[in-house]
């Protein structure tokens, strides 16, 4: 499932349970492919990582969790400043075109997250995304206050059927919420698979923090999660309502998101009705200072 090494130690350990066998929880990191979508999240230890994982699945961004890396192509190549963690910066990345091989070098090592999405398109260039580039956009009021960093939506990146971005959750909020779904080919609702990856945060005695992830489906196409997610594990919708995220108290919150369709590139979701009038009390409230207050490059 993975390519040449050279000096890289990549974990690729998985674990998984199912609710109604309908959306899947993965502990990574490890390779997680869908029927448009895939992730790889790896931990490397320094040197050069060249990844041949994804088969056909085209396009691929590389997206710097922690640490710095070089990207070199064919068809250009970037240096990505990364970051020291995901909670407290924006970090580049690298977006890589189909049918090029690329080579990761990390001489200081990090964690990696590489997204990509079956795709048949051809002509679209190498691009380095740099930080300032990066739309931040705060999201909700109140305890649904949070702060999506869009570095792979339409408006940022040119790509071919992948979305990407990256949500910051304070601790004791609630995100990608109301429950809201995108399965169904209809005005106003695009078809996207999708995949979270999780990293909460650390406690101030270095208590591994905790998060929950609920996923709920229709009569038609059920599905049935609650699950308590970690540094590292995947949530995988194919289908159906998800949401909420929830930061507990204490712990602060990050997940990617990486979106892909067999349709046109778009990110339209539907509310599940019940829950779509929290919308209408945002209006009363404050955004969250914590979320307010953090500024981009």
């Amino acid at each position: 499932m993975s390519g040449p090494l050279n000096g890289v130690i990549i974990s690729v350990t998985l674990r998984a349970t199912m609710g109604r066998r309908r959306a899947l929880l993965f502990a990574v990191p490890a390779v997680v492919l869908i029927a448009v979508a895939a992730l790889l999240a790896a931990t490397a230890h320094g040197g050069s990582w060249r990844p041949e994982f994804l088969g056909d699945f085209g396009f691929t961004i590389v997206l710097p969790l922690t640490g710095a890396c070089t990207v070199d192509t064919d068809a250009g190549g970037a240096d990505l400043a990364g970051r020291s963690d995901v909670f407290t910066a924006i970090t580049d990345c690298a977006y890589v075109p189909r049918d090029t091989a690329y080579r990761i070098s990390t001489p200081g090592g990090g964690r990696f997250a590489l997204a990509s999405a079956r795709s048949d398109a051809e002509g679209l260039p190498f691009r380095h995304v740099k930080a300032d580039e990066v739309q931040v956009e705060i999201r909700g009021a109140g305890a649904c206050s949070r702060r999506v960093n869009n570095f792979g939506t339409p408006d940022v990146l040119e790509a071919d059927r992948l979305i990407a971005c990256e949500v910051f959750t304070p601790a004791g909020n609630w995100s990608s919420f109301p429950p809201h779904k995108h399965d169904t080919d209809r005005p106003g609702e695009s078809v996207l698979e999708e995949i979270y990856y999780f990293e909460v945060a650390d406690g101030p005695n270095g208590q591994p923090g905790l998060a929950y992830q609920r996923v709920y489906g229709t009569a038609d196409r059920p599905a049935d999660v609650l699950a308590e997610v970690r540094s590292g594990d995947v949530v995988v919708v194919p289908h159906g309502w998800h949401g909420p995220s929830m930061a507990v108290p204490g712990y602060d919150l990050y997940y990617l998101n990486v979106m892909a369709g067999p349709g046109k590139r778009e990110w339209l979701i539907c509310d599940d009705p019940a829950h779509s009038w929290v919308r209408e009390q945002w209006r009363d409230e404050q955004v969250d200072p914590r979320v307010a207050a953090w500024t981009a490059p």
